[in-house]
């Protein structure tokens, strides 16, 4: 049977950030608060990672690693991203990293974010799922 919830996470191999995010959310999901969810790694440098890549609409390519939340559809046997509850709106426990039309989260390379998503921000991301 298909967990509830599955989220993407796309990288590159040899990316350090990627492997962080990667290490942050594995260790997350290793709870079993969280075993509705799954993780998929997407390498973007594959044809398949760059067809998943656009596919996503919504996630800048300067901005990689990146997490993108989809939930399980039992009547199509697919998971489909999460509509952003509020797409553009400013969300302070989010800051820059927020995926604008779907629910997922972005690396943010400006001096405040520093090019890392923190455990607590994928925490929150995660719960948003439930609760869409």
């Amino acid at each position: 049977m298909a967990r509830q919830f599955r989220v993407r996470v796309f990288g590159k191999k040899g990316c350090d950030k990627c492997d962080v995010l990667k290490q942050r959310l594995e260790k997350l999901l290793a709870d079993r608060d969280w075993s509705e969810f799954e993780k998929r790694d997407v390498d973007v440098e594959t044809e398949d990672g760059l067809v998943a890549f656009a596919e996503a609409e919504c996630i800048n390519p300067q901005r990689i690693p990146a997490l993108l939340v989809e939930r399980h559809n039992p009547d199509t046997g697919e998971y489909e991203p999460i509509p952003n509850s509020s797409p553009g709106a400013a969300d302070p426990a989010f800051k820059q990293s927020k995926l604008y039309q779907y629910l997922g989260l972005q690396t943010d390379y400006t001096e405040t974010g520093r090019g890392v998503i923190p455990p607590q921000m994928i925490k929150k991301c995660l719960a948003e799922a439930r609760g869409a």
